[in-house]
């Protein structure tokens, strides 16, 4: 995505354009998250995962055939960015129930967290690449990369061992009933509620930040592709370092206050890094913004799967996937207010509606700060 971000600003110099990248990279999440928890409980997940990779892979090569034959026109990078996020959307509920399968409750906090160091790693590493790649090679150099880094993540995928289970025969057949369950129960569950409704915020308020950085390296901080990598692989870098911290935590004993804690560090991080106009500044304000985010990715799965009943686990994170579909909409939003007065001032207004708002999840949603525990219920219970 910032190798497209990139290549749209290029091509067109504006703002808006280069967030609907994000917008479109985003937006299968709010129309698929819940067909993803669908599959999650209802087909074999190496199936999903391998689908999903295999047409990521196919979106790469046909971007890199099209910069091969030397047409770069920016709207190529709207279809091929959305493919990429459908299969991210079938993708995540699967890959972590896996982690579940493989590792039960008493692991799943630090396989979690290892997967947030894995996705850490490729945030810090990819952007920084990109760049250098984009500086040294052109944009087919780097595209080519990325493709051949797809072709790596099968291959190891295909080589990857999951049982498959056994469905109950009171699981709910049919795909809208499947949605509706995994809803219904989460809605009826406060915890639940309160994890959602935070991944709404973050989605939404930080995490299209991501899709302005390209805007802010040239026209605020006045550095080219090499440094922009450099500031998205800070933030990595920063999740890398959080992400590990909770892999080899012996117990967390309140999750919830974790989840919320370092949304609250993001978003006053995102703030220092939409007023700063010095590079040197930049950099570790996103550092601790990628600190802060750990906290949140690392335990808002967690959460859900150590609550969540073992028969809708999947559906629940499909619930959490359809809330991370907030996120283009933020995209767009963002997009339009750098476009209209200036890329901090979109930053700057989302970081404080986003402390804001995180600060009244924490006093009206209580649960999140109690320790976290199985739902007993029987199913079919009532919330």
């Amino acid at each position: 995505m910032t190798i497209l971000g990139w290549l749209v600003l290029q091509l067109t110099d504006s703002p808006w354009l280069v967030a609907l990248v994000g917008f479109f990279g985003w937006a299968p999440m709010l129309a698929l998250g819940l067909v993803g928890g669908y599959l999650a409980d209802s087909a074999h997940r190496k199936t999903v995962l391998v689908s999903t990779q295999a047409a990521s892979l196919t979106a790469s090569i046909i971007m890199l055939s099209l910069l091969v034959s030397g047409s770069e026109i920016f709207w190529y990078a709207y279809p091929i960015v959305t493919v990429t996020g459908i299969a991210w959307a079938l993708d995540m509920p699967s890959r972590r129930s896996a982690i579940y399968d493989l590792l039960g409750s008493s692991g799943v906090i630090n396989g979690i967290a290892l997967d947030s160091v894995g996705m850490s790693v490729s945030r810090m590493a990819g952007p920084a690449l990109a760049g250098i790649l984009i500086s040294v090679a052109g944009f087919k150099g780097a595209y080519a990369a990325v493709t051949v880094s797809y072709v790596l993540s099968l291959v190891l995928l295909l080589r990857f061992s999951v049982a498959r289970r056994t469905l109950g025969a009171d699981k709910p057949h049919g795909v809208l009933r499947s949605l509706s369950t995994g809803l219904r129960y989460v809605a009826g569950y406060p915890t639940l509620r309160a994890v959602v409704t935070i991944t709404v915020l973050m989605n939404f308020l930080m995490f299209p930040y991501m899709h302005l950085v390209p805007v802010i390296a040239r026209d605020v901080l006045h550095v080219g592709p090499g440094p922009m990598g450099a500031l998205i692989a800070a933030a990595g870098m920063g999740a890398l370092v959080g992400a590990v911290l909770v892999a080899s935590a012996s117990s967390i004993r309140f999750h919830g206050r974790l989840y919320m804690g370092g949304s609250m560090l993001a978003f006053a991080a995102l703030l220092v890094f939409a007023l700063s106009d010095r590079y040197f500044l930049s950099i570790p304000a996103l550092l601790v913004l990628g600190l802060g985010t750990a906290g949140f990715s690392t335990m808002q799965a967690s959460i859900v799967m150590l609550v969540a009943r073992e028969d809708v686990r999947g559906q629940a994170l499909g619930v959490v996937s359809l809330a991370i579909g907030a996120s283009p909409f933020g995209a767009l939003l963002e997009g339009a207010v750098a476009g209209l007065l200036s890329p901090g001032f979109a930053l700057a207004l989302n970081a404080i509606l986003g402390a804001l708002s995180i600060g009244l999840v924490a006093l009206l949603m209580p649960s999140l700060r109690e320790r976290m525990e199985p739902d007993s219920r029987r199913e079919g219970a009532p919330g």
